[in-house]
């Protein structure tokens, strides 16, 4: 039996001697305790040592692929299929399967294999002859480097290193920028305050400022090349009428340094912009076309680095840069936010507030499907970038439609997503607000009402009146009253209750209608509690024959007859 043994130095081929000893997987290892040992169970055949670093790198690559190598083939031809009668033992399954298809030699791949070759690893440095131990080592950590970075792409051209230090210098340079502008226009604003106005950019200030010097020097300077010539004709004016104070000449000379200093740094942003701008369109081409240069740039910074932010899935894209906000919404439990850096992007920012949470969602899905690709792929093309955000623009056209077409009721898409709700009102013209004078009040109104009933009646004269109906209502607590009474009228057997017919008192005056409705209504409400004593009314001979005390007398008060006899009143 062969074994092929790779190695980061090159190929070897060992025959092993003692077949029977490798069944006994279990103790193998004890056969390859010393180097005297290990040259009884194998020995070396065959070592093929690799040239250079590229071919140990392809060989290596090849053989991760489970591909057989040019190197690899030339050491099976040349040794193995002199002895193909003979098993070959591999360490790999998939490598002997294509050993076998293209070769044409029996490979074996077992448990028993496996344990072999870590033993003859064991014993590397003794069993191949004329490698020395730290030139394999040093062959092993090149061979090692080699393959990381082809496993990940590596490329000095992506190294996402410069693209965080650039991002970052470029917001430090701005922030210095805006000191530097406040305090130029601080400190010239003593001098000459009406410039500040006119001059609107931070830049044309900053040349003006540094060509003019001294206030007194406008109207003899030639501002054209920096200010439009409505703006210079301004600048002149206002120079004449100027209320500023008077400086000396060494602090022209300080605000013209520091005018210097503003304009340098600002050609360096530039430059450092352009820079960052054909880096990022380097290495990340598709995030570069979704996001733009600078929102592509930070999310990369602020994840670390491509690779990092290849890792996050998209609703960590979405809200990259949004942690206090996120955190603060879930300790106080409410809406946690939408959009992080990604809010800057051009898609996100032209459209509606309404549909900004919807955009920054589907960028944030297509984006991390570009980062991904741009840090994971082979083709440094920007075609998946342009071709999504395409199908972005279309949809946030198609959004923006939709809301006009809701606005408008004109859509028939609006139109079937609608509910139908069935509506029967019949609608009947009130020719009321036709009139422009004034209506009259309610109480007004029933007083009309009264008169022409009041009107009315006396041509119904021989009618016979109808009776209102009486209203069932009687309240608990004289129900009560009236029972109480009727059983103390009963229990007193000596007096005898007289009660004279009522008659109503004649009145010289006619009643008016009103009157008698009052008096209706009076008679309705004292009917059900006199009804409630359960007193009847006796004959009057009966009262006469029957009264004991003459000297008793009936008073009505408040509807209600009072027997006074005996100091003692009684009412019915």
């Amino acid at each position: 039996m062969l074994v092929l043994f790779e190695t980061a130095a090159g190929y070897a081929i060992f025959k092993v001697l003692d077949e029977s000893k490798l069944q006994q997987v279990d103790s193998l290892y004890k056969e390859f305790e010393t180097p005297e040992k290990a040259n009884k169970v194998v020995k070396l055949k065959h070592f093929e040592k690799f040239t250079d670093t590229t071919e140990a790198l392809a060989a290596a690559t090849a053989l991760v692929e489970g591909k057989i190598g040019k190197s690899l083939k030339k050491v099976l031809k040349k040794v193995v299929a002199k002895e193909a009668h003979e098993e070959l033992a591999v360490s790999d399954a998939k490598l002997g399967g294509v050993i076998k298809d293209k070769l044409e030699l029996s490979c074996v791949h077992s448990s028993a294999v496996a344990e072999l070759m870590r033993c003859i690893r064991s014993q590397m440095e003794s069993l191949i002859s004329g490698l020395p131990p730290k030139e394999m080592s040093a062959m092993s950590l090149g061979l090692a480097h080699s393959l990381s970075r082809y496993k990940l792409k590596f490329s000095p051209d992506k190294v996402d290193t410069m693209i965080v230090q650039a991002i970052s210098l470029l917001d430090d340079l701005d922030k210095e920028l805006n000191n530097y502008i406040m305090r130029c226009r601080e400190w010239y604003g003593w001098h000459f305050p009406e410039l500040g106005k006119v001059v609107v950019d931070n830049l044309a200030y900053c040349k003006t400022v540094l060509k003019i010097g001294d206030r007194t020097n406008v109207a003899t300077t030639d501002l054209s090349e920096i200010l439009p010539e409505e703006v210079e004709a301004e600048v002149k004016l206002a120079a004449e009428i100027s209320m500023g104070t008077e400086v000396s000449e060494q602090d022209i000379a300080n605000i013209r340094h520091l005018c210097d200093q503003v304009i340098e740094i600002s050609d360096y942003r530039a430059q450092l912009y352009d820079y960052l701008k054909n880096r990022m369109t380097a290495i990340a081409p598709n995030l570069t076309v979704m996001v733009g240069e600078l929102v592509g740039a930070r999310l990369i910074s602020h994840a670390g680095s491509l690779l990092n932010l290849a890792k996050h899935p998209a609703s960590t894209v979405q809200i990259l840069g949004a942690e206090k906000a996120l955190f603060r919404a879930l300790k106080t439990r409410k809406d946690t936010p939408k959009y992080g850096l990604i809010y800057h992007a051009s898609l996100v920012g032209q459209t509606t507030a309404k549909n900004k949470g919807k955009i920054s969602r589907m960028l944030a899905a297509k984006a991390s499907l570009a980062i991904r690709y741009d840090a994971l792929g082979e083709d440094t093309n920007a075609e998946m970038g342009v071709e999504n955000r395409a199908k972005l623009e279309a949809r946030l056209r198609q959004l923006e439609d939709r809301g006009i077409r809701k606005i408008s009721g004109s859509g028939k898409a609006m139109a079937r997503a609608d509910k139908y709700q069935h509506k029967s009102e019949v609608k009947i013209y009130d020719p009321s607000g036709d009139s422009t004078i004034p209506s009259t009040s309610k109480k007004r109104k029933f007083e009309e009402v009264e008169q022409q009933e009041a009107a009315e009646e006396p041509t119904t004269s021989g009618m016979k009146p109808k009776k209102p109906k009486k209203e069932p209502q009687v309240q608990g607590e004289q129900a009560m009253k009236g029972r109480h009474e009727g059983l103390r009228c009963s229990r007193r057997s000596s007096l005898t209750m007289r009660i004279s017919e009522e008659t109503p008192e004649t009145s010289a005056e006619p009643e008016t209608p009103k009157k008698k409705k009052k008096k209706k209504e009076k008679k309705a409400v004292e009917e059900p509690s006199s009804s409630a004593t359960c007193v009847s009314r006796p004959h009057p001979n009966f009262c006469k024959a029957f009264w004991p005390n003459p000297a008793s007398s009936v008073e009505k008060v408040d509807g209600r007859a009072t027997v006074h006899a005996d100091d003692h009143p009684t009412s019915v």
